[in-house]
C-alpha cells in the first residue's frame, strides 16, 4: 500500500535532511568576468569533456528524433504561434487570468525579482507554511526564490533529482535541462553518503534509491509544493508542466498547497498548440518523443476528486520581460527553454553554464542575460559567441540569437561600454580589410608572423604575443606536425 500524508503526519526526514544546504543567490556577474568565471570550468578537464559529451548527445538525439518528419514545417508553425501569442501577449494574459480564477487559482503579479520573492514568502507566511517542497523551475532561480523562503524560516526541498544535488551541493544548476552536466557521480557518492551517516555503493541505482527516500518523506510532509510552468494555455487558464521524473506531478498535486512561479511570457492562445510546442520542446530538450510526464494544474481540488492541492496561486513573473515587447529584442521572449542552443554552442561546450554568471548558458543566456539585467552588469556576454549560427539552425521557434547578439554588441558600443581601444583597433580593422591590396598586404604579414613564432608548426601556449589565444590551446601553424 502507498503511504499517504497521513501516515508519516510530522516524521522526520532521514538523518542528514534535516536542513537542506543553503545555495547562493549572489550570481557572479558583478564581481568577475567571464574569462575569469570560463577559467574555473576550463581547469577542470572532467567537466570540459563532460560537458562536450552530454551537449554533442543532446544535439544527436535531437536529430534522431525529428528523422522523418518536416521538421523546418513544424518550427516554422512554432514560430508563427509564439510570435502571434508575444504579438498580443497583454490581451491572453488577461483572457488566462479571467479563465484560471474562474477555476478557483488565486493569481498574483510581480513586477520583478523582490517583488515575487515577497509575494511567495508572504503566502508561506500567511499559512504558516514551514517545508516546501520544489519542482525544477528556471523562473525560482531567476528570482533567488530559496534563499528568500529559508529567511522566513522555511526548509525547501528540491526534488528534480539533479537540482537536488545541486541544492546539497550549494551549487547551481550549469544546463536548463541537466542541472549536474558538471559533476562527477564520485562526487555525488561523497556528498550522499555524508547525508546518510554511512558509505553508499558508488553506483547510480543505490545513489538514486537514498535520494528517492528521503525525498518521497519530504513530499508526503510538506505543507506546500512550489513549481515552475512550461505553458499558461489562455483559452482555459491552465499551467502545463513537463517532467521526466514523477516529482513535477507529486509537487504539485500532493501538498495542499500549490505555488506556481510562471514567466508572463509562457502563455499560449489554445490547447491545441500543444500540438506543435510539446513535440518541439521534448525532442529539442531530451530527444524524446514525449516527456514521461506532461502534468496539467487546473486551479484547487474541487469536490469529489481524490487529490489536488486546497489552494492553488500563480506568481506571473514580469521581471523585465514587458519592457521588450515591441522593441529590437522581442523574439527573445519567443524561447520555450528547451536548452538546445546550449547543445550546439561551440562556446558553451567549452565553458559551461557556470562561465555566463546568472541563470541560463549558451546563446539564450547570453542574450537574455544582458536584456534582464542590463548591459553594464552583463554586455559582455554578447562578445561570448563565435556568430557561427547553430543556434539559429536547431532553435525551435526559431529565434535569430546571431541577430539578437549582434544587435546587443551594437547597443552595447552605442551606450559606450566598449573600450575605447577596442574602438580604435576596430575601426583600423575594418579600414584596412575593406581595401583588397590592404587586405592581402595584412593576411601575408599575419602568415609570417605567426611562422616566425612557430616551433615546428605549433604556436605554443606560452607564447606572451598571444596569450588570450593561446592560453587554452596550442595554435597550429599550417598542417599539425606528427
Amino acid at each position: 500500500m502507498s503511504a499517504t500524508r497521513e501516515d508519516v503526519g510530522g516524521t522526520p526526514l532521514p538523518p542528514g535532511w534535516a536542513k537542506p544546504a543553503h545555495q547562493p543567490d549572489a550570481f557572479e556577474l558583478t564581481t568577475t568576468t567571464f574569462a575569469e568565471r570560463a577559467a574555473k570550468t576550463m581547469a577542470r578537464p572532467f567537466a570540459r569533456g563532460a560537458i562536450a559529451n552530454a551537449t554533442d548527445h543532446a544535439a544527436a538525439l535531437t536529430t534522431a528524433r525529428f528523422v522523418g518528419t518536416d521538421h523546418e514545417a513544424l518550427r516554422e508553425e512554432a514560430r508563427k504561434i509564439r510570435a502571434h501569442a508575444i504579438a498580443n501577449l497583454p490581451d491572453y494574459l488577461d483572457q488566462w487570468i479571467d479563465q484560471a480564477e474562474r477555476k478557483g487559482t488565486i493569481v498574483h503579479y510581480a513586477a520583478d525579482e523582490s517583488e515575487a520573492r515577497r509575494i511567495v514568502a508572504q503566502i508561506c507566511t500567511d499559512q504558516q507554511i514551514t517545508r516546501v517542497v520544489k519542482s525544477k523551475s528556471m523562473a525560482s532561480e531567476e528570482v533567488s526564490l530559496n534563499s528568500a523562503l529559508e529567511a522566513v524560516g522555511v526548509d525547501i526541498y528540491e526534488t528534480d533529482l539533479g537540482e537536488f544535488v545541486v541544492q546539497a551541493m550549494g551549487d547551481r544548476p550549469g544546463h536548463v535541462i541537466a542541472p549536474i552536466l558538471h559533476r562527477t557521480k564520485d562526487e555525488v557518492h561523497e556528498l550522499f553518503s555524508a547525508m546518510a551517516g554511512h558509505e553508499l555503493p558508488n553506483e547510480a541505482e543505490a545513489l538514486t534509491a537514498f535520494a528517492r527516500e528521503g525525498l518521497r518523506h519530504a513530499f508526503l510532509t510538506a505543507d506546500a509544493g512550489i513549481s515552475g510552468g512550461n505553458f499558461l494555455i489562455a483559452e482555459t487558464g491552465d499551467v502545463l508542466l513537463v517532467t521526466n521524473e514523477g516529482n513535477g506531478r507529486l509537487t504539485t498535486s500532493l501538498p495542499p498547497i500549490h505555488i506556481a512561479l510562471v514567466g508572463i511570457e509562457k502563455v499560449l492562445p489554445r490547447r491545441r498548440d500543444l500540438a506543435v510546442l510539446l513535440p518541439l520542446l521534448t525532442g529539442h530538450g531530451t530527444g524524446q518523443q514525449i516527456t514521461t510526464y506532461v502534468s496539467v494544474s487546473a486551479g484547487p481540488r474541487r469536490q469529489g476528486e481524490p487529490d489536488g492541492p486546497e489552494q492553488m496561486h500563480v506568481v506571473l513573473l514580469d521581471a523585465g520581460r514587458s519592457a521588450l515587447l515591441g522593441g529590437e529584442f522581442e523574439e527573445a521572449l519567443h524561447c520555450i527553454r528547451c536548452g538546445a542552443c546550449q547543445n550546439v554552442c561551440p562556446v558553451y561546450r567549452q565553458v559551461g553554464g557556470h562561465a555566463y554568471g546568472w541563470v541560463y548558458g549558451g546563446p539564450i543566456g547570453a542574450v537574455l542575460t544582458p536584456l534582464f539585467r542590463g548591459q553594464e552588469e552583463a554586455g559582455e556576454l554578447a562578445q561570448a559567441t563565435t556568430l557561427c549560427g547553430a543556434c539559429d539552425d536547431v532553435c525551435p521557434v526559431k529565434i535569430p540569437l546571431h541577430d539578437l547578439l549582434l544587435n546587443l554588441r551594437r547597443r552595447s558600443d552605442a551606450e559606450g561600454h566598449v573600450p575605447r581601444h577596442e574602438q580604435v583597433a576596430f575601426a583600423l580593422w575594418a579600414q584596412v580589410w575593406s581595401r583588397p591590396l590592404l587586405y592581402r598586404a595584412s593576411t601575408a604579414v599575419a602568415r609570417g608572423s605567426l611562422r616566425a613564432l612557430a616551433r615546428n608548426g605549433v604556436v605554443s601556449a606560452k607564447s606572451p604575443l598571444l596569450r588570450r589565444w593561446t592560453a587554452g590551446r596550442d595554435l597550429v601553424v599550417g598542417k599539425r606536425p606528427r
